[in-house]
């Protein structure tokens, strides 16, 4: 009997977008020079986007889902790889252009793994996934604009959700005072137990707000744009520098000028997806060292296999806390 694999696949036909398993053969998975036994994926903002088709993500008539996953080298014609090395992806197109980590095995290109470094498992890879990649990712340009622990309070909002308790956790550790921004105030104590000094609802930011507004924020990292991202730009300190990677409230940034003419402050890009090789295996590096492996179990929350198009409506409605593990039964 021909071994198949289970998956989870998004087919567009008339212009919708349908959402369920299958089992799927070992010529549809994918193709490249590496196959991984996929061990866990993980459930993002994004992941929820692309099952809901709220924007464009999914580019192919049929595609396996998933941005991220981990998991065991089990084929390799790559010179990178061998045979049970741990591996992650995150990005590079997965679930966009090519095949994503939602199904029990993935065929991929080397050029978009990368070997898990020592002291992180692939669960615990999962766990940090491509929120909290990019929270590393935001952490390592605020540092590169020489933000430091004295620089002053950094902000981190959308502090509830997979960038925003990484970057907590993160930022505490490495020795930050840090304000948590959050819709769900009921979720104080668990941020303050991440390591926020102070917590404030997200409503002080959500609304307009005036052009030039008093300082408060040294640097922040935000993942809502909209309203948000141009009030905190209003209220950083002079150079102050904030790291925008991701739009939970909108797609639209309704700013002005006198922030960046009259406090010299900076708004810095972060993209997680095409971030080049050695930037990655530097973040990921970074994560095995600076972030607390027992505080990343806190934020952890697990979901079945089989319970992923449910959670996606969740996730874009802000029900999921922290991260989501999903493990891939083999």
């Amino acid at each position: 009997m021909t071994e198949t694999y289970k998956a989870l696949v998004a087919n567009r036909q008339n212009g919708k977008l349908a959402v369920g398993f299958e089992q799927l053969s070992a010529t549809e998975i994918g193709e490249g020079d590496v196959e991984v036994a996929v061990e866990y994926s993980t459930l993002n903002y994004k992941d929820g986007l692309a099952m809901a088709d709220a924007i464009p993500i999914v580019q192919k008539d049929k595609l396996i889902l998933g941005i991220d996953m981990a998991g065991t080298v089990v084929r390799s014609e790559s010179t990178r790889f061998k045979v049970g090395d741990k591996v992650v992806l995150n990005g590079y197109g997965a679930s966009e252009t090519h095949n994503g980590g939602y199904t029990q095995r993935l065929r991929t290109n080397s050029e978009y793994l990368v070997k898990l470094p020592a002291g992180i498992s692939t669960r615990q890879a999962m766990a940090i996934g491509t929120a909290g990649y990019t929270a590393m990712l935001s952490v390592m340009r605020l540092e590169s604009m020489g933000v430091v622990p004295e620089s002053g309070v950094v902000l981190v909002t959308g502090a509830s959700g997979g960038v925003g308790t990484v970057a907590i956790s993160l930022l505490s550790a490495l020795g930050y005072r840090v304000t948590a921004s959050t819709g769900r105030m009921d979720e104080a104590a668990f941020l303050k137990g991440l390591g926020a000094n102070d917590v404030i609802n997200r409503e002080e930011l959500s609304e307009p707000g005036e052009m030039l507004q008093s300082t408060r924020w040294a640097a922040a990292v935000d993942s809502c744009g909209s309203h948000t991202l141009a009030n905190v730009l209003s209220q950083l300190h002079y150079s102050g520098v904030v790291t925008a990677c991701g739009l939970a409230q909108g797609l639209d940034l309704p700013s002005n000028m006198m922030p960046f003419a009259l406090r010299n402050v900076s708004l810095l890009g972060v993209d997680s997806v095409h971030a080049p090789m050695p930037l990655r295996e530097q973040a990921w590096s970074r994560l095995a060292k600076d972030l607390d492996m027992a505080k990343l179990e806190a934020l952890t929350v697990n979901i079945p296999f089989e319970d992923l198009p449910a959670a996606a409506g969740k996730i874009l409605q802000g029900q999921i806390r922290g991260r989501a593990v999903v493990e891939i039964v083999a």
